[in-house]
């Protein structure tokens, strides 16, 4: 009888071995297959059983978490959605993360490593810590600025920190709320729909993923080329450029906006934005020149991050002489985003060194402590100081005696360049105006601030005014915010 019940034993203990085996084996082994299955709803109620970490600015939330009361627990909220749509993108049960939301989503959701000096007791225990906090480099003055600005035209604005690649203001208009989208239902579908099928694209990222042509703001870098490779020595030499001039190999004649552009010197035709001198002085530096030149102010570069990724800015690589006289005044196939083109007015304004701009300041824990810290990284020399000094002397001649006087701030240093980009079948559509710039305070060993604003619809009767009018005063209210909170 007591052998039976050994033997019963010794079985028990088997199964209970094999119990064992099997629950570590799910445990351990499976669990990564388990929690990707779509049907297993347990990690998507765990995400949102708890509040979210906020994003930040001027050290004030601008996001939050609503109790819904639902499965799906805290729905993410917004103050001033619209205003801050850009920086922050959307967190929704639906349709996922996009911007900062998406970049940041481990420290925000609570599920990244760093928000705990015990991670594996999360990993044992199946628990997280309270979502972190991400702090911006964005200031709520500058960001009000652009956004009031723009007042609902389709365009964008970028402003940045030349000394630290600090992202100061970020702004597209049309923009929507990403509250809208925060839930689940048929509330949140259907304004996913209508938000993505409006003409006008309020959740396309302007500032960071549109490209534009950006026109006449684009002679800046070919006038640093040309200084860079000392194909212009002298500024004020004229260059005997005819007006209008003949593109290399056609019987095309390019043509000016204005007057006073025969033989004008580089100085005058970046003062009054003579597309003939700076389509020559392009063809003069030649396509290995422009397209090293460009690259150094950051197009053809595929990796740029914010965090979030950063569409593309183009300079080809591959064209014929007229071509190349062409995108050398930010035409035929030249694009940039308005990020791209507050790069190359903060490479000036910071003595030719450009740095990588960023977003996100640090990140913490729900108690303040540190995580990681944004910091400034220097992507190179777009241009000798020499010539930065020599670009910043003529941008400031636009400001006070040129294309861009509407920008000018009293009491400050202020460096500009207008554009005006053609578009369209046969350049049939309504221009889209530019303005990039600089200020510094005077007295201020440093321009506080470089921007780019673009304006898609704007009106003008001849081509460098646009700038003038539509996007120059913008761009003022932007560095007059940046001036008056040093």
């Amino acid at each position: 009888m007591i052998r039976y019940i050994r033997w019963c034993a010794y079985f028990c203990a088997a199964l209970l071995v094999a119990l064992l085996v099997n629950v570590a084996r799910v445990q351990v082994w499976e669990s990564a297959a388990y929690g990707a299955n779509p049907a297993n709803k347990r990690p998507v109620i765990e995400r949102y059983a708890e509040p979210r970490g906020d994003i930040l600015v001027d050290g004030r939330p601008i996001t939050g978490s609503r109790d819904s009361g639902q499965l799906l627990r805290y729905e993410r909220t917004y103050k001033n959605g619209p205003l801050y749509a850009p920086v922050t993108g959307f967190s929704s049960q639906t349709y996922g993360t996009s911007f900062v939301e998406r970049a940041e989503d481990g420290i925000l959701s609570g599920t990244d490593s760093g928000l705990s000096a015990f991670p594996l007791w999360y990993d044992l225990s199946r628990g997280r810590p309270a979502g972190g906090n991400a702090l911006t480099t964005i200031r709520a003055s500058m960001q009000l600025a652009a956004y009031t600005g723009l007042a609902g035209k389709r365009g964008a604005v970028a402003a940045v920190e030349p000394a630290t690649g600090k992202i100061l203001a970020l702004v597209s208009s049309p923009s929507y709320d990403p509250a809208l989208l925060s839930g689940t239902g048929a509330r949140v579908k259907d304004a996913w729909t209508r938000l993505n099928a409006d003409p006008a694209k309020p959740m396309l990222n302007r500032a960071l993923r549109e490209t534009y042509p950006p026109g006449s703001t684009f002679k800046i870098v070919t006038a640093a080329a040309a200084l860079d490779a000392g194909v212009v020595t002298d500024v004020d030499a004229p260059t005997e450029t005819p007006d209008p001039y003949p593109l290399p190999g056609t019987s095309t004649l390019l043509p000016n906006a204005g007057t006073g552009c025969q033989d004008a010197s580089m100085a005058d035709a970046v003062q009054w934005s003579c597309n003939t001198v700076m389509a020559k002085i392009g063809v003069r530096v030649g396509l290995r020149g422009m397209v090293e030149a460009a690259e150094r102010f950051g197009f053809n570069d595929d990796g740029l991050r914010v965090p979030s990724w950063v569409s593309r800015s183009n300079f080809d690589t591959d064209m014929s002489q007229d071509q190349l006289a062409l995108s050398s005044i930010g035409q035929f196939n030249t694009k940039a985003t308005p990020l791209q083109m507050a790069m190359v007015a903060a490479a000036v304004a910071n003595g030719g060194e450009l740095n990588s701009p960023y977003l996100v300041e640090r990140t913490t824990q729900d108690d303040g402590d540190q995580v990681r810290r944004g910091g400034s990284r220097s992507l190179g020399r777009a241009m000798n100081p020499a010539t930065a000094m020599r670009l910043q002397q003529l941008m400031v001649k636009v400001v006070e005696d040129g294309t861009g006087r509407n920008a000018a701030i009293p009491g400050a240093v202020v460096g500009g360049k207008t554009g005006t980009a053609q578009h369209g079948v046969g350049n049939a559509g309504t221009p889209y105006a530019w303005f990039i710039s600089w200020a510094k305070a005077e007295g201020a060993p440093l321009p506080a601030v470089a921007v780019a604003v673009v304006v898609e619809d704007a009106s003008a009767d001849r081509g460098e005014i646009s700038g003038n009018l539509a996007a120059a005063p913008i761009a003022r209210a932007v560095m007059e915010a940046a001036l008056s909170a040093r």
